[in-house]
């Protein structure tokens, strides 16, 4: 039985949220997930292929295993994603660190294929790692956001587990996650 219907919307009318955490139940441990609200796993990251490689490649992979989208970090902090699992071919996008501490870092994306005679980013990502939040934005406009879970009478937040909310317009989910994904790689 071929399904040929993706299982997330790919034009959202409301802010969704999707909760990531290495540690749902049924993954592998250590392999980061993308649940909805019922806890269904949609997304999953699969682990770096080599530590000893100058460049190390994750995976967004759907919730059938498919890849969508390669992410490969290179030795000065760029980072270039690749549709599916091919990173000979079919480049989607490439991303400069241009602010990285520890309380703030922020990412400049460029689309492939996309007219470059302004040096403009299509995207920008701006937060602290170290609290899991973070904007995306498209120009001026929020596309998407991540932050901890809070809970009622809860003073210290968690690390472990938050949300990203993905807003109204955001076309290529899985493009806003391969950011969030790099966002949260901790390397220079």
């Amino acid at each position: 039985m071929e399904n040929s219907v993706p299982a997330y919307p790919t034009n959202l009318p409301i802010a969704v949220d999707l909760f990531v955490s290495k540690k749902h139940p049924g993954l592998p441990r250590g392999v980061l997930g993308f649940a909805d609200s019922t806890g269904k796993i949609l997304f999953t990251v699969n682990r770096p292929s080599s530590k000893s490689s100058p460049t190390t490649k994750k995976v967004l992979l759907d919730s059938a295993g498919n890849p969508l989208i390669s992410v490969c970090r290179h030795q000065g902090g760029s980072w270039e994603g690749f549709r599916g699992d091919d990173a000979d071919n079919n480049l989607l996008f490439r991303v400069e660190r241009t602010r990285n501490q520890f309380t703030r870092t922020e990412l400049e994306v460029f689309l492939d294929g996309v007219n470059r005679e302004d040096s403009s980013p299509d995207f920008k990502v701006r937060g602290c790692r170290f609290q899991r939040s973070c904007f995306i934005y498209r120009g001026d406009t929020i596309v998407a956001q991540t932050s901890l879970m809070y809970k009622l009478h809860q003073i210290y937040a968690g690390r472990s587990k938050f949300r990203v909310t993905l807003f109204p317009g955001s076309n290529d989910i899985d493009l806003l996650l391969a950011l969030v994904v790099i966002f949260l790689d901790g390397r220079k």
